[in-house]
């Protein structure tokens, strides 16, 4: 006989879940001073209230279609549709060499009358498309609904669909996410807990980060047993239109959307340092993981000194100036020597 699976509910992580803090008429210089240095989850409520998108999306889906309309003529969007049966959670397929879901490039009035259309079916089809840029997909947008916070760098990108669930993912920026229309739950995780998340493919992922393999809403604890670790730190964020939640980088969340035709709206920005820090991390897979337990003991003292010390950016302060290299301070000058040194070693290890 099978052992049974042992599933948890996520209807109970959810009730016991702690609640990200919120925050009420928040302004630029609270959201810089007092937010976003925290490292933590926050809700802004409100912050988006007054978007002429968000009044539309208060008359319903038909108005918000609508609404949307106004800004065909930008480039195709990257549509993704899952049957019925996978229940909005796009996901891999049984032996995670594929995918639930298929995909096509389609024009922004052909996916609001696929999401319209499914709304009046029993047991619709998953449909979204996302991470499209206003500037190119939905012209216009940006000058009619402008965010109340400045965010250097940050463009804002539209998600459209219907009753769709991301799986638990992280980003490498900061993002702030504003609900358009319909409502959305996120349920988040601190960056340490990628241990108990069992996390998937590395290179193999559903749309570009990598995920957890553990279904939030059916959690199955014989197979994934140190969920129940990361269940007791996770954040619940419940938002309506109009509310925003800050994500700081590297924070693991799963994001539902409920209803039938759902507009989120987000801005990643943030400082970038000179190079990919995910892949640091496979070079290091490649070059330290596998060799003796002592060896990389030894250069996980190295890696403390010169990354992730507080003091790691003065490790070559006892070289003169111009002697200091790769160790000096950043520079443009300094991160072409860093790439050009990486090039060499690679073509030599090729």
């Amino acid at each position: 006989m099978a052992a049974e699976e042992d599933t948890g509910s996520m209807t109970d992580h959810v009730a016991s879940a702690a609640r990200v803090e919120e925050h009420v008429g928040v302004t630029a210089e609270t959201f810089a001073t007092r937010i976003a240095p925290v490292y933590r989850p926050a809700v802004l409520r409100g912050l988006a209230r007054d978007w002429p998108a968000v009044r539309a999306a208060g008359k319903g889906p038909a108005a918000t279609a609508s609404y949307l309309r106004r800004f065909a003529g930008g480039r195709p969007l990257h549509m993704f549709a899952a049957a019925p049966a996978a229940e909005g959670r796009f996901f891999y397929d049984e032996d995670v060499r594929g995918f639930n879901f298929r995909s096509a490039q389609v024009l922004l009035p052909v996916l609001l009358d696929a999401l319209l259309a499914e709304a009046d079916r029993a047991d619709p089809a998953a449909i979204y498309a996302g991470s499209a840029k206003t500037s190119e997909a939905y012209p216009g947008w940006a000058e009619e609904n402008e965010l109340p916070l400045p965010l250097p760098g940050a463009s804002p990108r539209l998600w459209l669909g219907n009753a769709t669930r991301a799986s638990t993912h992280y980003d490498m920026s900061d993002n702030l996410a504003v609900v358009v229309a319909g409502q959305r739950r996120f349920s988040l995780f601190p960056p340490e807990q990628v241990a108990n998340l069992y996390v998937g493919p590395l290179e193999h992922t559903i749309a570009g980060q990598p995920t957890s393999m553990v279904d939030l809403e059916r959690p199955d604890l014989g197979r994934y047993p140190r969920f129940a670790e990361a269940a007791q730190t996770m954040l619940v964020a419940e938002l309506e239109p109009g509310d925003a939640l800050f994500i700081p980088s590297l924070w693991w969340h799963d994001v539902r959307a409920m209803g039938p035709l759902n507009v989120l709206v987000n801005y990643w920005w943030g400082q970038r340092s000179g190079g990919s820090p995910f892949a640091a991390l496979l070079h290091a897979m490649l070059a330290i993981r596998d060799l003796p337990q002592g060896q990389r003991a030894a250069l996980q003292s190295w890696f403390h000194h010169y990354v992730f010390a507080d003091a790691a950016i003065m490790a070559g302060d006892h070289l003169p100036p111009d002697a200091r290299g790769v160790l000096g301070p950043a520079s443009s000058q300094r991160e072409e020597r860093i790439r050009q040194f990486l090039r060499r070693a690679l073509d030599q290890e090729g």
